[in-house]
C-alpha cells in the first residue's frame, strides 16, 4: 500500500463508533480548496477581459473544471488506487505518477506561498515603487518591530498555521474550512456592500462590458487572464484525500457538483480575507504533504502512523514557505506561472490524457472527445499566455 494511502488512515484504531466524514463537511473542504486565493484573480480577468468575456470565461472554467472531477472520480472507481498519482500510474506508469506528484508540490507550494505573501500585505502592508501602503496592524498600532512582515508572519504560522497543519485527516478540517467558507462569504458581502454604495453615490466608474484593446493591450494578452481563473479552479489534488474518508466515494461526486464607517469596512475586508486564507493555508499543506511522502517515501510505512516523519515534512514545508514569502514580493507572477504550466496540467490535461488512454476501457465517445477539447484548449491558451508573458518581459526590460 502507497504512503498517500495513509490520507485515509485515523490517528487512532478504526473502531464501529468512529465517525466518518459527512458530505457537507466534504462541501466545506472542497470550497476552501477552490476559494483560496482566486477569489482575489476574479477583479483581475474582469479588468483584463471585461464583464461579458470573463464571466463567460469563469462559466466554461467551471464546467470543464467539474467534468475533469468526475473524469478523475470514475477512473479512480474502476482501478485499484484511492491517489490522483495512483491514477495516473495505472495509465502511464511511475513517469506519470511521478508528473502528478511534481505538479502538486509546484502548484501547491506556489498557493502556499501566495497565501502568506497576501497575509503579509494584508497586517504589514508594502511599499511598492516609492509608495506605502499601511498594512492593518500598522493602521491600529503604528510602526514597532512586532508587527512587522517577518515578526506578524512568524505568529501567524507558529499559532495558526503549524496547530492546523498537524491534524492528519483532512476531514478533521472541516471545521476550519466552514469557518474560511464564511469569512470568504462576509468578505463577498461586504466588499458588494461597498461596491453598491459606491454606484448610489455616483463614486463609481462603468465597467467595462468588452476588453479594449490598444496600444498597450494586445488580443494576446487576454490570454492571460486565463490561467489565473485556471489556477482559482485547480482543487483536484484535494478530490481522493476528501473523497477516500467516505464510507460511499460517490458521496464526494455529490459534494463537489457547489468615513470611519468606510474605514472600518475596509479593515473588515482585508482582515476576513486575511484570516480566510489562513485557514485555507491547512487544506493545500495536506495535499502536498502526502504528494511528497508519496514520492519520496515510497516503501516506508504510512505517514499518518511515522510521527517522526510526519512531524519533519510539516515543518519543512512551513519553513520553507514562510521564508519565500519574506523574500518574494510579488503574487502576480505566481498565478500566472502556476496557472500556465502545473494546474492545467492537473486540472485539464492528464484528466484529459487518462480518458484516451482508457486502460479500464471505461471511455465514451463523448468522453473522448471531451478529453480531446480539453487538452487542445488548455494546451493552446497555456502556450499563447507564457509566449506573451515573455515577450512583455523582454519588451518592458528593452
Amino acid at each position: 500500500m502507497s504512503p498517500a494511502a495513509g490520507l485515509q488512515a485515523p490517528l487512532l484504531p478504526s473502531s464501529k463508533t468512529e465517525k466518518r466524514p459527512s458530505v457537507s463537511g466534504a462541501v466545506f473542504n472542497v470550497a476552501t480548496s477552490i476559494i483560496g486565493a482566486g477569489i482575489m484573480s476574479i477583479p483581475a480577468t474582469f479588468k483584463v477581459l471585461g464583464v461579458i468575456p470573463a464571466f463567460v470565461l469563469i462559466v466554461i472554467i467551471a464546467c470543464l473544471t467539474d467534468i475533469s472531477v468526475d473524469i478523475l472520480m470514475r477512473y479512480t472507481h474502476a482501478g485499484e488506487t484511492s491517489t490522483y498519482a495512483g491514477v495516473m500510474r495505472e495509465s502511464f506508469g511511475r513517469a506519470g505518477s511521478v508528473a502528478v506528484q511534481l505538479c502538486v508540490m509546484i502548484t501547491n507550494l506556489g498557493c502556499l506561498i501566495i497565501f502568506l505573501i497576501i497575509i503579509g500585505d494584508v497586517l504589514c502592508g508594502k511599499q511598492p515603487e516609492g509608495s506605502v501602503h499601511l498594512g492593518v496592524l500598522q493602521e491600529w498600532f503604528g510602526f514597532h518591530w512586532w508587527n512587522t512582515r517577518v515578526f506578524a508572519l512568524l505568529f501567524v504560522m507558529v499559532f495558526v498555521m503549524l496547530p492546523l497543519a498537524l491534524f492528519r485527516r483532512v476531514g478533521s478540517l472541516r471545521f476550519s474550512s466552514a469557518i474560511s467558507v464564511l469569512l470568504a462569504v462576509i468578505f463577498v458581502a461586504i466588499c458588494s456592500v461597498m461596491a453598491i454604495y459606491a454606484v448610489w453615490e455616483g463614486k463609481s466608474k462603468t465597467p467595462k462590458l468588452l476588453p479594449q484593446l490598444d496600444n498597450h493591450v494586445s488580443f494576446f494578452d487576454l490570454f492571460t487572464a486565463v490561467p489565473v481563473i485556471v489556477t482559482a479552479f485547480t482543487f483536484h489534488f484535494n478530490v481522493h484525500p476528501i473523497g477516500f474518508e467516505f464510507d460511499k466515494p460517490s458521496d464526494m461526486i455529490t459534494a463537489s457538483s457547489g468615513s470611519a464607517i468606510s474605514s472600518l469596512l475596509n479593515d473588515l475586508v482585508r482582515l476576513s480575507y486575511a484570516l480566510h486564507l489562513m485557514l485555507v493555508f491547512p487544506m493545500l499543506n495536506f495535499s502536498l504533504r502526502a504528494n511528497i511522502d508519496e514520492l519520496l517515501f515510497s516503501q516506508k510505512p504510512l505517514l499518518a502512523k511515522d510521527t517522526k516523519r510526519f512531524l519533519s515534512i510539516t515543518l519543512v514545508l512551513l519553513v520553507f514557505s514562510y521564508t519565500a514569502a519574506i523574500t518574494i514580493p510579488d503574487i502576480w507572477y505566481f498565478f500566472q506561472f502556476l496557472g500556465s504550466t502545473s494546474a492545467v496540467c492537473l486540472a485539464f490535461i492528464f484528466p484529459g490524457v487518462i480518458v484516451l488512454r482508457d486502460v479500464h476501457g471505461i471511455s465514451t465517445t463523448r468522453d473522448r472527445i471531451i478529453a480531446t477539447v480539453m487538452i487542445v484548449l488548455a494546451v493552446v491558451t497555456s502556450t499563447i499566455a507564457i509566449s506573451t508573458n515573455i515577450y512583455s518581459s523582454i519588451r518592458n526590460k528593452s
